[in-house]
């Protein structure tokens, strides 16, 4: 019998655009002749199962099923690709949780940890991983420009403290134009990270990992067109991606190496890619996304291609190792 798998896209965050077309692309790739899959549109409190273009039924929240011609159904996995909030800050992880039924990430204090930039940074400069110098500038803080600019010397970067694909990021050269990024970066979270500009290469690395089977995928090199890797060039071609990444065999086992004992130490699972910037003979990391993007054009499916993997297979395993965890 076909597995039910819910595919959850939307969420509340600018990144849903993103997030809806990774939902696809899973769609599209999962094993038809396995699993019965249903795309759920989260949005507030608001979540609807897509049945056809024009049709939605709403979910039941009590135990996450919905009902279609008179009959109830239920859903053995869940599939979340929602990046941003409620799918990549441990809100969604802890629910599934609570109602018992598995998930394709990591679980729900992973996710939390790993949203935040500064808690995350925090914990993995305690291991001893090289990092940019940031400052954090709290909710609720008074905007003390003196101070940030004693500890972060320009350029520099301000960052939403929770979030990602570089919505609400700028890339700060002057004091004139620091506390307009600020402003701006608080639109989207209240709290805001401001980190000093490391120059260098920026590297990507993808990988899988499961307590069932660990996949690695190669390093991508990313050149931005714009002055840094923003929105429009993760989402809209304004970078060159090179995978696999020209560099050294050397440099990229040294990004393997570093991504693998990062994630075993956070203890993240699933589908995970990380951010480098490789600055003379140091590695700094930048940041890691627990739900990273699945779209045709996202990093992570074009490093899976490159190590030899299919997109179906990689998928189907993630779900197959999601059940085995629930039994």
């Amino acid at each position: 019998m076909k597995k039910n798998i819910a595919i959850l896209y939307g969420g509340d965050s600018p990144e849903k655009i993103i997030s809806e077309r990774s939902s696809l692309t899973i769609e599209k790739h999962l094993p038809k002749e396995k699993y019965s899959t249903y795309r759920i549109s989260v949005c507030g409190s608001e979540w609807n199962v897509d049945i056809t273009d024009n049709q939605r039924t709403p979910v039941n929240k009590d135990d996450f099923s919905f009902v279609l011609d008179g009959k109830k159904n239920v859903f053995d996995c869940a599939f979340i690709i929602i990046h941003g909030t409620p799918g990549e800050n441990g809100i969604l992880q802890a629910y599934f949780d609570l109602i018992g039924i598995p998930y394709t990430t990591c679980n729900a204090f992973v996710s939390a940890l790993t949203f935040d930039k500064y808690a995350c940074k925090c914990y993995l400069r305690s291991l001893g991983i090289d990092m940019a110098n940031d400052f954090l500038l709290k909710k609720n803080e008074a905007f003390d420009q003196a101070e940030i600019e004693r500890q972060i010397a320009y350029p520099m970067f301000v960052k939403p403290n929770a979030g990602g694909s570089s919505f609400g990021v700028t890339k700060v050269c002057s004091s004139a134009d620091l506390r307009a990024a600020v402003d701006m970066a608080r639109k989207e979270n209240g709290d805001v990270i401001i980190e000093s500009f490391v120059e260098g290469m920026e590297l990507s690395h993808g990988i899988y990992s499961t307590d069932i089977r660990t996949l690695e995928f190669p390093v991508t090199q990313i050149i931005p067109k714009n002055s840094f890797f923003d929105y429009e060039a993760k989402y809209e071609g304004k970078s060159e991606e090179i995978t696999p990444a020209t560099i050294t065999d050397e440099l990229s086992e040294k990004v393997k190496t570093f991504t693998k004992h990062i994630i075993n130490r956070l203890g993240c699972r699933g589908l995970v890619r990380i951010d480098y910037i490789c600055s003379g003979d140091k590695l700094f990391f930048i940041e890691i996304n627990t739900v990273p993007g699945m779209s045709e054009a996202s990093i992570v499916p074009q490093q899976i291609i490159h190590a030899g993997f299919d997109i179906s297979q990689v998928l189907d395993w993630l779900i197959e190792d999601s059940l085995r965890v629930k039994n």
